[in-house]
């Protein structure tokens, strides 16, 4: 980072940059890094350093991240009215940068307080769950849930954190085959058998296409203390389901409230690494901070999901560069390829993605976005390639194919095991999850001042000289804290209730 007193802060990431980032807006005439600013440039916006001609690439992480659409003069302000998203070649170079981590000893590694369940997965959290298998029971299971909490039976079991209905809309109107019903069959089950869940009931219409009777049949699940089912149509109606689901629900209780929190080691977890609202300093400070922490937790035996396919367009050849095998890389670039038809289908591109605010807060085209985005993934061996909420089996670092989506993404990852999930922001968001807890990282002081109570950690003062390591060390204490119990903002302000939304793939019939 440059720093003179008599001009306005800026970062040069690296030496073959083409641009700077203002970390300082940079008023029109200033001097920075060489080169009189000819604009105004805000704050994580970019500026050239080097003449571009109509058509040059644009270099940023010493990478390309967009072409000059016009003429570009050293001191101009770059950003979309003069560059613009292009497709290219890029060299996959598949595993030629794997290399094996360095996993602590298991007496080395860090401990967390943990509820440890009978199939010896490990949760952060104690919740009863009630799961709708079609929108047409989502009422019923919300009414049991309102009827629970209300009645204060939970102020007698202080071990179990609530009772959570995961709603959503579909589960008819569906093939009942294919990948569309896949994805939601893994969801919902994922959602059941999250390590965070002491307790499910699922509930259904009874006549809908998402048959709770097959899912059951082919993932072996048999009904008991801990999963149980029931529809309206075979119950008798809404008031008698809701009656018997709450009559359930409070034999459930004892059996989640048995469960106690253990010393456990690190490595017992799944962290999902997620960014919403992203800006021009989102790959400069709290995605890399949080790369560092994904690095240590895989040092002490965990496991980090990176996700969002679209959001890591154009920086997957870094990715299949650490991946263990060719056939993970190739995993990889299978998905990007699903997703460049899936858009082209729609009428659509992948530099749909970012939205008016992640432009606003300096991010020009997709290429850049997934630059900075795919440093949440650390600098580890990307061990496998996962479908969306598919069971997560692997240690260390992997990827999930989701949508960009931050809902409809996480909800991928919770499903697929993640008992915890930290969420970087430089625009602000207002995200949360259950029955995962979200941590949120600010990439800038001005988003954790303003939100403060919905940012759990300041990444801005990198910007001020902490560095990469000591803010990552930071992001890894405070996840081995609210690991343990402790609550984190979007906990505080009771978010989770709304944001299970699963990825709809297919046509609506």
């Amino acid at each position: 980072m440059s720093r003179p007193l008599t001009t306005p802060r800026f970062i040069r990431l690296q030496p073959q940059d083409t641009v700077v980032v203002a970390v300082d807006t940079i008023e029109t005439g200033a001097a920075v890094a060489g080169v009189t600013a000819r604009a105004r440039v805000p704050r994580g916006h970019k500026m050239a350093t080097v003449p571009m001609p109509a058509g040059a690439p644009v270099v940023k992480f010493g990478q390309i991240i967009a072409f000059a659409t016009a003429d570009i003069a050293p001191g101009d302000h770059v950003h979309s009215h003069n560059c613009a998203f292009q497709a290219f070649a890029r060299d996959y170079a598949f595993a030629s940068e794997a290399r094996p981590e360095e996993i602590l000893p298991v007496e080395a590694r860090a401990t967390f307080e943990g509820f440890r369940r009978p199939d010896g997965k490990v949760g952060t959290r104690n919740y009863v769950a009630i799961l709708s298998s079609v929108n047409c029971s989502a009422h019923v299971a919300r009414y049991m849930a309102e009827a629970i909490n209300r009645s204060g039976i939970l102020e007698e079991f202080p071990s179990v954190d609530g009772v959570v209905p995961f709603v959503h809309g579909t589960g008819c109107g569906m093939a009942a085959s294919g990948e569309g019903f896949e994805v939601l069959k893994r969801t919902q089950w994922g959602y059941a058998s999250n390590p965070n869940v002491a307790a499910v009931l699922l509930v259904g219409l009874g006549c809908e296409v998402f048959q709770i009777g097959r899912m059951k049949q082919e993932y072996g699940i048999a009904e008991g203390d801990h999963f149980q089912t029931m529809t309206i149509q075979d119950t008798g109606g809404t008031r008698k389901t809701i009656e018997q689901g709450v009559a359930r629900i409070r034999e459930m209780l004892p059996v989640a409230a048995r469960a106690k929190r253990e010393t456990v080691p690190a490595s017992e977890l799944m962290l999902a690494l997620q960014c919403g609202g992203s800006d021009g300093y989102s790959g400069i400070t709290a995605n890399p901070a949080l790369g560092a922490a994904a690095d240590l937790l895989v040092a002490h035996g965990g496991t980090a999901i990176l996700s969002e396919t679209p959001e890591i367009y154009g920086a997957e050849h870094l990715l299949t560069r650490r991946a263990a095998t060719r056939e993970v890389g190739e995993k990889l670039v299978e998905r990007i390829r699903w997703w460049e038809d899936y858009t082209a289908k729609a009428g659509g591109s992948m530099d749909n993605n970012p939205s008016p605010g992640n432009k606003a807060g300096g991010l020009t085209t997709i290429l850049e976005k997934s630059l900075g985005a795919a440093a949440k993934g650390g600098t580890t061996t990307l061990r496998n390639v996962y479908e969306y909420a598919e069971r997560v089996d692997a240690k260390g670092f992997v990827f999930m194919d989701t949508p960009g989506y931050d809902p409809v993404s996480a909800t991928g990852q919770v499903a697929g095991g993640a008992n915890i999930l930290c969420f970087t922001t430089g625009r602000g968001s207002a995200y949360g999850c259950k029955p995962t807890p979200s941590i949120k990282l600010a990439t800038n002081t001005d988003i954790y001042t303003r939100m403060i109570d919905d940012m759990d950690i300041n990444c801005g003062d990198i910007l001020d000289g902490v560095s990469i390591d000591d803010k990552g060390r930071e992001i890894f204490d405070r996840v081995l804290a609210i690991a343990s119990g402790e609550r984190s903002k979007s906990e505080e302000l009771g978010y989770g209730d709304n944001e299970f939304v699963p990825w709809q793939i297919g046509a609506t019939m």
